[in-house]
């Protein structure tokens, strides 16, 4: 039996191992880097080891040090999360080899199944080999790791090298294997997956299917189980391919093999009836998933005690107990989806959601930091229905109290209850290229929570209940939070006169809480303030507006500035200051949280400044480079 447990993962997939373990009367032991020194899973454990260093090549990713890790710790199984480690083979090696007991499938399972390419040739599906235009378009894609790093869609042939090169890159960065592979790319399919559990006596369990189709980057925002609108005897063909993978191979523990339907004729009214249906193999996925709550929350089981019972020598039941109603899960991210979702760091100066599962690896109180994935937590609700879950998730998505960085919290919300979404027979994973622009619009209601922070900012400075009235009528005041300009002037009996917007009536007014009326309707508004000249209302993120620009903030015309922390991983090939450069040509590329972001020309004219180089650390703000337009140029001749 195992008695102390080291999960060698971080954040939340660490704290949802330990809660497990808490049950299960296992001590546990966190690893942790200089950047998560005061992280959420290194308080949660009973014990840590420190990895020196912040970047995952140098922790996270070090099996070594995580092995020396356990036996020092005292441990006696490691359970690897998902990412980093979680899928080599020679990492589960090194760690029976040391006497520790691996919560995991065999290494020659992971060595079979962890390589995408290796494992389409297992399943009968080779790899592209020389690609043409008649080809196109393809995906290039990592052969080790997931999380949708180490891919790149190519449309245009004279792109295809230097896709190869960028992916090859960033799968070298996230998971220390630069291999990469090329694929056929189906345009808006669907993304299906199924839940796979064995053991080390035959018993293979497959626990339904899930749709993932609702992406970004080629990463999961949104996902469900129930799949929707599945026929039944595609879903069963799923589920014994699936099976089938996992006997194959020899499967031992929780796994997920993965598909992309290419199109669903469907019981809910698919947009695309009357087409064909092709279910096609993706990879396998040899270590749980970040999405398997939504399966947990319907067949009723923890598949964390499954995956330790099952190492621990236990076998299954004959067959999965009974699925039941609908889940579904949102991932929750420190990103902004309207600036080409750019991760944000920052302080969680406030942080909660009620009345739903809620896993994470973040408390008030926390940092965001630079170096690992954006997630901040996974928001899972289960009903009987599947109208009923989305409801649910919605609504406590919007009642969450979220102070700090920019997240995607107004874009799950809209996503959940947008049409498209809800008619299940028109997921695909182009959800977000047709709908971004109108699911990333300022919400309504947003004008009326500027007038709150502006009002409940007057308070706080002496204003109404905080000061005196006089005789003299007072001037009008103005303040602006993003778009939204306020206008108000103090009213002799001590409140507050709205000028603009119209229409607004003030009702009452204190430093944390505003009510309005607005057309005959009361609405209250928490306000809240950090410092950080980030105003909280309700649901709303409203930035306040200096009256007068600060000098230093100015720039010169044309400047790049680097739009998040992170490294400069890549300057293109051969630039350097004087050369020409064309509109959207790609310049250098940053990594921040995980991911690659492409920094471009924003216009055709001369380079003439370059402060970056590869490996440069760089903080939000950062001067990169500088273009001359062409229009300046002009301008000064």
């Amino acid at each position: 039996m195992i008695s102390t447990l080291l999960v060698a993962n971080r954040g939340e997939i660490a704290c949802r191992v330990f809660r497990t373990c808490r049950e299960l009367g296992i001590s546990t032991v966190a690893v942790y880097s200089d950047a998560d020194a005061d992280a959420l899973h290194v308080r949660e454990a009973d014990a840590a080891v420190r990895l020196p260093g912040a970047a995952p090549a140098e922790t996270y990713l070090r099996g070594d040090l995580v092995v020396a890790a356990a036996l020092a710790a005292g441990a006696d199984a490691v359970h690897p999360g998902y990412g980093f480690l979680s899928e080599n083979a020679d990492f589960a090696r090194a760690v029976t080899a040391a006497g520790l007991v691996w919560i995991g499938p065999p290494p020659e399972a992971i060595e079979a199944m962890a390589s995408k390419t290796r494992a389409k040739e297992l399943m009968g599906v080779a790899p592209l080999g020389d690609v043409t235009a008649a080809d196109l378009p393809v995906l290039v894609k990592a052969a080790a790791g997931g999380g949708g790093r180490g891919m790149r869609i190519v449309r245009e042939l004279a792109d295809l090298d230097a896709a190869l090169k960028a992916a090859s890159a960033e799968a070298e960065s996230a998971f220390g294997d630069g291999e990469v592979f090329v694929e056929p790319y189906v345009e808006d399919g669907r993304h299906v997956e199924v839940q796979v559990l064995a053991d080390a006596h035959g018993t293979v369990w497959t626990l339904g299917t899930r749709d993932c189709s609702l992406q970004r980057r080629h990463q999961k925002v949104i996902e469900e189980a129930p799949a929707p609108g599945l026929p039944a005897a595609l879903a069963e063909e799923l589920a014994e391919r699936s099976a089938a993978a996992a006997k194959a191979v020899g499967y031992v523990g929780a796994g997920t093999v993965e598909f992309l339907v290419a199109d669903v004729p469907g019981a809910l009214g698919s947009a695309r009836a009357g087409g064909t249906t092709r279910a096609h193999f993706l990879e396998m996925n040899t270590r749980l998933q970040v999405e398997h709550p939504v399966t947990e929350e319907v067949y009723g089981v923890d598949l964390v005690a499954l995956q330790i019972a099952v190492a621990e020598g236990a076998p299954l039941p004959p067959e999965p107990p009974e699925p039941r109603g609908h889940a579904v899960e949102a991932r929750l991210y420190a990103e902004d989806p309207a600036a080409d979702w750019a991760p944000q760091t920052g302080v969680l100066h406030a942080f909660g959601v009620s009345g739903v599962r809620l896993d994470t690896g973040y408390a008030f109180g926390d940092t965001v930091p630079v170096h690992y994935d954006a997630m901040l937590a996974k928001v899972v609700a289960h009903a009987p229905t599947r109208a009923e879950a989305v409801r649910r998730l919605a609504h406590a998505l919007e009642r969450a109290v979220i102070h700090g960085p920019v997240t995607n919290r107004d874009l799950l919300v809209a996503s959940l209850r947008h049409p498209g979404f809800q008619d299940a027979g028109r997921l695909g994973t182009g959800f977000y290229g047709r709908h971004l622009a109108e699911l990333t619009r300022p919400r309504d209601g947003e004008a009326h929570a500027a007038v709150a922070a502006a009002l409940a900012d007057a308070v706080r400075n002496g204003g109404r209940f905080g000061g005196g009235w006089r005789n003299v009528r007072s001037g009008e005041q103005t303040k602006t939070y993003g778009e939204h300009e306020v206008r108000y002037r103090p009213t002799r009996d001590g409140g507050f006169e709205v000028t603009a917007p119209e229409g607004v009536r003030v009702v009452s007014a204190a430093p944390d809480r505003v009510r309005l009326e607005a057309g005959g309707v009361v609405r209250d508004f928490a306000v809240a303030a950090h410092g950080d000249g980030i105003v909280h209302v309700g649901p709303y993120r409203l930035a306040a507006r200096p009256r007068f620009t600060d000098p230093r903030e100015q720039v010169l015309p044309g400047s790049l500035l680097a739009p998040m922390p992170g490294t400069v991983v890549r300057v293109a090939d051969g630039l350097a200051v004087g050369d020409r450069v064309a509109a959207g040509q790609p310049l250098l590329w940053l990594e921040a949280m995980k991911m690659e972001h492409k920094v471009a020309a924003p216009a055709s004219g001369t380079l003439t400044a370059l402060h970056a180089a590869p490996g440069r650390q760089v903080e939000v703000g950062a001067l990169l480079a500088v273009v001359q337009t062409d229009a300046q140029e002009d301008q000064t001749v």
